[in-house]
C-alpha cells in the first residue's frame, strides 16, 4: 500500500505510532517513501520490521488464540493478513488457525518475497500464499475469506467506512473481521532519564500525533471519521463480536535485539520530525543516540519496551 509518502505514525506499532518507530506488522511498510521523499530501501527495512514483529509475536499469539474461540479453529479455510509486510504476524494466524490458507496481503514485492521466504523456514510453506495488492483499489480483489487481520493497516485508507464495507463484502457468512487499531504509544524509557526535561516520551508522543493528524488529511480520498471502531464495523453491517487489548512486556534489562530497536526508532524520531521539538528535546535525542555518552541507548540499563494493541472484532450474519 502506498496512500501517501509519510514515513512513519505510529505500529508500530499503539496508535499512532512514532514516525521513528519500526514498523509494525502491517503497518509502517506501506509507506512509499521517506520523509524526505527517498524511495524505502524494503530489503533494508524487512528484518527490522521482522524484528519488531516477532518481540510482539507472543501478544500477537494471544490475540489469535483469542480469535479462534470466536471463528472456531477448524471452521476457518482461508485468513487475509492486510498489509502482512514480511509475514510475520501470517505466519502466526496460519498457526492459530491449522485448517486455513493465510495469505499475506502487501504493496511491497519485497516483503511479500520474504514473508514466502519466512514461511518455508518455519514449515508453513504449503498453507502461506502472498498476494500483492495496492489498497484500497485492490480489495475487491483480494477473495473470500472466514477472517480477514487488518494489523494498523485501515487508518492508511483515507474512507475507512467504505473500506470496510468492502472487506465485509469479502467475508464468508459468520466470518470475522478483525482490525487491530489503537492501543497505547509504546514505551522505553522511564520518565526521569538522568538528563534533558522528564517526561520525553510523552512530548514525543504529542508531536507524533500531529504529525498523525497530517497523514491522515493527506490520504487520498480522506474523510474525517471518529476512531470508533465498533461503531464504523457495525456501519458496515457487521455485528460487533467483542475488544481486547494485548500487552508486549519486555522489562529492563533488554536483549541486543530490543535494544537495537530502541536506537532505531529514536533515531528515525530524531531525523523524522526532530523540528517539530524544542531545542532540549532534540539536544536529549542526540545524547541518547551517542555511544560515546555512557547515559546514551547503547549503554542504558533502564531501556525497557512496553507496548498494548487493542483488537476489535466484528462477524458477519
Amino acid at each position: 500500500m502506498s496512500q501517501h509518502t509519510a514515513t512513519h505514525h505510529g505500529h508500530a506499532h499503539g496508535h499512532p505510532r512514532t514516525p521513528g518507530e519500526t514498523p509494525a506488522p502491517g503497518h509502517q511498510h506501506r509507506h512509499g517513501s521517506h520523509h524526505d521523499g527517498a524511495p524505502l530501501d524494503w530489503n533494508e527495512i524487512a528484518p527490522l520490521l521482522e524484528r519488531q514483529a516477532e518481540t510482539e509475536s507472543p501478544a500477537y499469539a494471544d490475540a489469535a488464540a483469542w480469535l479462534g474461540t470466536l471463528a472456531p479453529a477448524q471452521g476457518v479455510r482461508r485468513v487475509l493478513d492486510v498489509g502482512s509486510g514480511p509475514g510475520v504476524i501470517t505466519g502466526v494466524l496460519a498457526e492459530a488457525f491449522p485448517a486455513a490458507e493465510a495469505v499475506a496481503v502487501d504493496g511491497s514485492p519485497e516483503l511479500l518475497a520474504r514473508a514466502r521466504e519466512r514461511a518455508g523456514e518455519h514449515g508453513l510453506g504449503a498453507r502461506v500464499s502472498t498476494l500483492h495488492a495496492e489498497l484500497p483499489e485492490g480489495i475487491a480483489g483480494l477473495g473470500k475469506a472466514d477472517v480477514i487481520w487488518a494489523g494498523n493497516s485501515l487508518h492508511h485508507i483515507g474512507d475507512q467506512r467504505a473500506a470496510l464495507v468492502e472487506f465485509a463484502g469479502l467475508l464468508n457468512p459468520g466470518g470475522l473481521m478483525v482490525l487491530v487499531e489503537g492501543g497505547l504509544p509504546a514505551r522505553h524509557l522511564p520518565w526521569h532519564i538522568g538528563f534533558g526535561r522528564p517526561g520525553l516520551e510523552a512530548r514525543l508522543d504529542a508531536a507524533n500525533a500531529d504529525r498523525f493528524a497530517e497523514m491522515r488529511a493527506e490520504t487520498p480520498g480522506h474523510k474525517d471519521e471518529p476512531d470508533d471502531w465498533r461503531a464504523l464495523l457495525a456501519g458496515a453491517g457487521l455485528t460487533p463480536a467483542g475488544t481486547r487489548t494485548f500487552l508486549t512486556d519486555v522489562p529492563a534489562p533488554v536483549s541486543p535485539v530490543v535494544r537495537e530497536l530502541a536506537l532505531h526508532h529514536f533515531g528515525r524520531v530524531r531525523d523524522g520530525f526532530g523540528d517539530r521539538l524544542d531545542a532540549d528535546d532534540r539536544a536529549t535525542l542526540d545524547r541518547l543516540l551517542d555511544p560515546a555518552d555512557e547515559l546514551s541507548l547503547h549503554h542504558r540499563t533502564d531501556l525497557f519496551y512496553l507496548a498494548a494493541r487493542t483488537v476489535h472484532t466484528a462477524r458477519k450474519g
